[in-house]
């Protein structure tokens, strides 16, 4: 794959976009930007990303034939999403039409079981892990788990979806129940004191880094980033050598997202792959020379890389749905957060909300990621979200 050179497409080229969004949302700013033209396939009308692309497809996921026209309509075509089938990819590849990244690199990461042991197989550290065939098979390798662990899908997991914490034999049986016939795993918990990630754009000239960021979750859920991580420089720069083993290993092009997790001993282990741009990737947007969705335009594309030079240290949150509204919604206390210099909303055009559902995200900065942090905080407190009137 990497003596592979891709295509230059120059603009008003056409983007094919499997998935409708608010990272295809993004990516589509972009490009638009750049002068491109962006086709979305996504089975929801009115999508995030359909919203602002030059034509949407409607339909399923599943179509093979909507594929198709899309690879028709379009010079190449990228993914904002990883759950959806591999083989569909491979097929339309086959019929002679550039999908990045590739399904290959898909089909490894899609699959959490098969993204685990490839790390494993190319000598990169993560949690113990194990499938589980039966409820018995469970019991015994729970215990293997020293009695603290995770059950997780193989596939379709996102936001916590897909992730049950399990700590005692009660919760091993209703987690097992839950999951029904879902090919699934347990990995074993990991007693960290960071979460950090890192964006990594692969083209055919090399590979690049973007800062670490800090990330804080809530059940599972990305709460906000912290940009730079505040963690020591050798430690950065193992994070960095172990992306760019992974990135080579891969041997395909693109963006993508790798979170680690920090333990008390300042061992870093592989906790998960994105083969796109990233929620904890958002804060490239105005924070760096180039974002992470201008850099995956770019390798599409053939462009050289953008650089990925920090701008300033920043602060990015995440703007969740609750329970107290359901549907149809507005925002309010837009006018305060305006007025905060140096503060950036991104609403996602969504048309319901619903608890925990992500509806945005903002992001401040500031001259150290504490004050960013502060300003963002202020910002968060005076938005609400509404029943819409």
């Amino acid at each position: 794959m990497s003596k592979v050179n891709i295509e230059r497409l120059h603009p008003p080229a056409t983007i094919g976009l499997v998935g409708g969004g608010q990272l295809g949302r993004m990516f589509i700013f972009e490009a638009k930007r750049m002068g491109y033209n962006v086709v979305v396939l996504d089975p929801n009308h009115n999508s995030p990303a359909g919203q602002v692309a030059d034509q949407q497809i409607v339909a399923d996921f599943s179509d093979r034939d909507a594929y198709l026209q899309l690879a028709k309509e379009s010079d190449v075509i990228t993914y904002e999403f990883e759950h959806i089938d591999a083989e569909i990819l491979k097929h339309v590849e086959n019929q002679g039409f550039r999908v990045i990244p590739s399904s290959k690199t898909l089909e490894i990461i899609q699959d959490k079981y098969r993204q685990k042991t490839f790390l494993e197989e190319i000598g990169v550290k993560v949690a113990r892990f194990s499938s589980v065939q039966d409820f018995d098979d469970l019991k015994s390798k729970f215990e293997l788990m020293n009695r603290k662990g995770i059950l997780k899908s193989c596939t379709n997991g996102y936001d916590g979806k897909g992730n049950f914490l399990v700590r005692s034999e009660d919760d091993l049986e209703k987690a097992f129940l839950e999951f029904g016939e879902q090919g699934i795993l347990i990995e074993e918990l990991v007693d960290f004191v960071r979460e950090v990630s890192i964006v990594v754009v692969r083209n055919q000239s090399g590979v690049f880094f973007y800062p670490v960021s800090e990330n804080v979750h809530s059940k599972s859920i990305l709460i906000k980033t912290l940009v730079p991580a505040a963690i020591p420089e050798g430690l950065e720069a193992k994070i960095i050598e172990i992306s760019e083993k992974i990135a080579h290993e891969l041997d395909d092009f693109g963006v993508y997202c790798i979170e680690y997790f920090i333990d008390k001993n300042q061992e870093v282990l592989v906790n998960e792959i994105a083969p796109r741009p990233h929620n904890s990737g958002h804060y490239t947007i105005e924070g760096c020379v180039s974002s992470q969705f201008e850099q995956l335009v770019r390798v599409v594309c053939g462009m050289p890389a953008g650089s990925t030079q920090l701008r300033k240290p920043c602060a990015m949150y995440n703007i969740l749905g609750d329970q107290h509204v359901s549907g149809e919604y507005e925002i309010g206390g837009l006018e305060g957060v305006l007025e905060i210099e140096d503060c950036h909303l991104h609403l996602y055009g969504k048309q319901k909300t619903g608890n925990l559902r992500k509806i945005g995200h903002l992001t401040a900065f500031g001259q150290t990621r504490e004050d960013a942090d502060l300003k963002a905080i202020k910002a968060m407190s005076m938005l609400s979200i509404r029943e819409k009137k």
